[in-house]
């Protein structure tokens, strides 16, 4: 089948899959792209006030993580994700980034093995070590300091595939972990101001809710001049997310990636899982020129987001076991491009900086995640800027 023939099928399930949650559903939703099955690792019904987080692994039938050996062999299953090496080459990343340049990560709850997990992820890809000795690594709460919050399986599952995928795009830039206390908007948004103080230079955010004009005081969280702020649009397809939304933010879609027989070596769609839209009550930011959103229009950029094409991940496969999964989402996304600033390793403006450097990005144009735009661009891709791609996928890192 067509990796871009996806049709998301919705089964539900009666039953809880890997450990409880804090965040609490008791079941999933299980869905499909192309000829692969996965669900998402933090539930659908949250809180209000609370965000969820937007990865996707890959799964059986039943719903079960599917995990394997990167041996070389392909498992029974097939696809086993595409490798730092698979990343690097689709979106011509050939700069590595270095110490000087701190990249964050803000994600909720607490994650043990964080830093084991991503050892055994860098040394089977060859990359570098990044690790708390060796000053690469650090792993912070809320307020700097090491009173790490609970645990959660599926939060765990989103802050391995954020390690290995700013791993992958900057080997040798440093990372800091930062986790809030849970998944409400509050203590995500102190996590994000920590990072800032901290000195991260870029802090990706693969986690979102419903936008809403009850969400707009929140914005300051995601408000730091000079720091690439990456956030993931969504994985429930047309529709806009907060803080995605923020015009201080660059808003990263997804896309459907795979091998091909042309010039590039790779094609892209859009994937149909991806967040995008006209936001209800943003102010449109000065460097958004489309001619249909007369307010803040996501996504900006976007990268590899379909489970279906998804990313090799090392990490937790449940509460009680470690393995090596495919994920995908544009929890995939965000935290790449926020490598690819890395790599870059310039100074940044807000959202801005792909909308000067057009021609530093490959330009998706099929594909959609949704029916209900009228077939505009809000959710159908097209030739130039449209919302499910945004202005394209990385090309080098000129454009960030």
């Amino acid at each position: 089948m067509d990796l871009r023939l996806m049709g998301a099928i919705a089964v539900a399930f009666g039953l809880s899959l890997g450990s409880a949650s804090p965040t609490g559903a008791q079941s999933v939703q299980l869905e499909r792209s192309g000829d692969t099955y996965h669900r998402a690792v933090c539930p659908h019904v949250v809180r209000p006030g609370f965000a969820r987080c937007f990865a996707h692994v890959v799964t059986d039938a039943r719903g079960n993580i599917r995990t394997f050996q990167p041996t070389g062999g392909r498992p029974n299953f097939g696809f086993t994700g595409y490798a730092p090496a698979d990343l690097r080459s689709a979106y011509n990343i050939t700069a590595t980034g270095s110490g000087t340049y701190t990249v964050a990560i803000v994600d909720a709850y607490g994650y043990p093995n964080a830093e084991q997990d991503l050892a055994v992820y860098r040394s089977k890809y060859g990359l570098p070590p990044c690790t708390t000795a060796n000053g690469c690594f650090k792993k912070v709460d809320q307020r700097g300091g090491s009173s790490y919050p609970s645990t959660d399986t599926g939060w765990d599952q989103e802050q391995a595939l954020d390690l290995d995928m700013v791993s992958a795009a900057c080997p040798n830039c440093h990372i800091l972990l930062v986790q809030g206390d849970d998944a409400s908007i509050a203590n995500l948004g102190a996590a994000v101001n920590l990072a800032a103080a901290q000195g991260a230079k870029a802090i990706s955010n693969s986690y979102g809710l419903t936008e809403s004009s009850s969400l707009a005081s929140y914005d300051s969280y995601y408000t730091h001049p000079g720091i690439a702020v990456t956030v993931s649009t969504g994985d429930s397809g047309y529709g806009v997310q907060f803080p995605a939304n923020s015009g201080h933010v660059t808003a990263v879609g997804g896309t459907s990636l795979s091998k091909a027989s042309n010039s590039r070596g790779w094609t892209e769609s859009a994937w149909s899982g991806g967040g995008s839209g006209c936001s209800s009550y943003v102010t449109k930011p000065s460097w958004q020129t489309d001619p249909l959103c007369t307010t803040r229009m996501v996504a900006d950029v976007s990268a590899d987001a379909d489970p279906n094409t998804g990313a090799s991940v090392y990490g937790p496969t449940s509460s009680t076991a470690t393995g090596w999964m495919v994920i995908g989402g544009t929890s995939l996304s965000a935290p790449f491009v926020a490598g690819v600033y890395g790599a870059n390793g310039g100074p940044v403006n807000y959202g801005a900086d792909p909308y000067s450097q057009t021609a530093a990005l490959f330009d998706v144009t099929t594909g959609n995640n949704g029916k209900n735009c009228g077939k505009t661009y809000f959710c159908t891709a097209g030739t130039g800027y449209d919302g499910p791609t945004g202005l394209g996928t990385p090309n080098g890192t000129s454009a960030f």
